[in-house]
């Protein structure tokens, strides 16, 4: 049976995570402070410590790296909620991961059973459709955003109705759809997570539902399809509008009866599977736009979750990036540490590929990095805090501007001339305006303007200012 050691010198606190804990199968014991944890840990290696960073003799950190803790002993760490900044230590020393107190009980018994199911080894891949991925999933932040997904989930994934994840490009949807399926009922059957536009149209029929043999020319055996592979358990479709709309008719029919039939077959099949449905579109817009069903996506959009994109949640950047960067580390046997500047240029910069992105530039980030900290020149151009910006040259627009004219109307101009002169590239654009990128792309989103959309209103209001 696994063992938790508690440490924390709040008594009361102590005790409620300790009941909690035994009622969640584990053996478990408390101490309120360093020299207590230290005797515990004598008397028996935890496979799990929760550690508080505040105690009377100490602080927790100082517990990390202390000779008596097991080789592989995990540590969370129990911080206050305005405490961020220990919380990125902590997970840049390796933590696998951090509790806001006070500790809400269902956080808790989240935590408790990603360790019953993966053995303690709560960090590895964070790609969701990894079968270790699956079992363990981890969505991070503790941005106001991030907590309402977080919430939602909670509240959705114990029941059996059908989630529609909406939001942009890799900003988690998989990791999410995964998260349902580790907090749900059905966690102990399989999930099998489709990208819809991945397979040939021709071919997808056959994939989701299954054929007979003889059904189609090649098809040289009975097949089993998706929903019979995954029954009792969870299927998830991404890009759900990539599915031909004839097929959106037969899935609808799943919905709402629960039987399919296997092409080429006239029997009646039953299944009993948990649907998760995502796309990267606005749903209304791709039935307007004719590649969603307005039918089903009614029937999907029992519970709707929105992603929110990285650029709306930059105090979650670093936690996600030293995230990355200590699995990498792990992975490859050597700890390196991220540069302030490059920290800096990560909150500066907009993320339009998301986590996906982050997690890419990190990687390459610690490949560029020959020691051990990572700096501003291992990054991407574009990810850099400090690019050099072109002289204006002689021709250089003038804006024509009116006495009386409001600072609003000044800043819009402006803003609008120097992103039509640097033909859109926000980061130049930024800087020579003297903003973070940040600032100029929530300018351009209070005035309703996509960058691309800057960018041509800006070609097309110029042309009577230039003189």
């Amino acid at each position: 049976m696994q063992h938790v050691l508690v440490v924390d010198d709040e008594r009361d606190a102590a005790e409620t995570m300790a009941m909690l804990i035994a009622d969640a199968g584990f053996t478990v014991s408390t101490a309120g402070s360093l020299r207590d944890a230290r005797r515990q840990m004598a008397l028996r290696k935890p496979d799990l410590v929760l550690l508080d960073l505040h105690l009377p003799d100490g602080s927790g950190f100082a517990l990390y790296d202390d000779e008596v803790m097991g080789e592989n002993t995990e540590i969370v760490f129990v911080t206050g909620q305005g405490d961020l900044e220990s919380s990125l230590k902590a997970l840049r020393l390796g933590a696998v991961d951090y509790l806001l107190k006070p500790v809400a009980p269902e956080h808790l018994n989240r935590l408790l059973h990603r360790v019953s199911r993966s053995g303690v080894r709560l960090h590895g891949s964070h790609e969701a459709s990894d079968a270790a991925a699956a079992r363990t999933p981890m969505l991070l932040g503790c941005s106001p955003s991030m907590q309402r997904v977080q919430a939602q989930i909670d509240r959705v994934a114990p029941t059996g109705v059908t989630v529609l994840i909406t939001g942009e490009s890799g900003c988690g949807k998989e990791l999410a759809a995964a998260t349902l399926h580790d907090r749900s009922k059905r966690r102990d059957k399989p999930m099998l997570a489709v990208n819809c536009g991945a397979i040939s149209p021709h071919l997808m029929e056959s994939e989701i539902f299954g054929h007979e043999k003889g059904s189609f020319t090649g098809a040289d055996n009975q097949h089993i399809g998706f929903f019979e592979r995954t029954k009792g358990g969870t299927l998830f479709l991404d890009e759900i509008t990539e599915m031909p709309l004839e097929l959106q008719v037969k899935l609808l029919r799943v919905l709402e009866t629960g039987t399919f039939m296997r092409v080429g077959s006239t029997q009646l099949q039953t299944t009993d599977v948990r649907l998760i449905a995502a796309t990267n579109r606005d749903p209304m817009a791709a039935v307007r736009d004719g590649k969603l069903r307005e039918d089903l996506l009614y029937r999907l959009n029992v519970f709707p979750i929105n992603m929110p994109p990285l650029r709306e949640r930059p105090e979650d950047v670093e936690v996600i990036a030293q995230h990355f960067l200590g699995a990498i580390a792990r992975r490859e046997g050597s700890a390196k540490r991220f540069s302030p500047q490059v920290l800096q240029a990560f909150a500066d910069y907009v993320w339009p590929g998301n986590v996906r992105e982050l997690r890419n530039v990190v990687e390459r980030a610690y490949v560029m990095a020959a020691g051990s900290e990572i700096t501003d020149a291992c990054l991407p151009t574009q990810q850099r805090s400090s690019l050099p910006v072109d002289v204006l040259e002689p021709d250089t627009p003038i804006l024509a501007l009116c006495v009386g004219e409001s600072w609003a109307d000044i800043e819009r101009q402006v803003v609008l001339a120097t992103l039509d002169y640097y033909d859109g590239h926000q980061q130049r654009a930024s800087h020579a305006l003297g903003v973070s990128v940040k600032t100029l792309y929530n300018r351009l989103r209070d005035w309703s303007l996509l960058p691309q959309a800057a960018v041509a209103r800006a070609r097309s209001a110029m042309g009577s200012l230039r003189v």
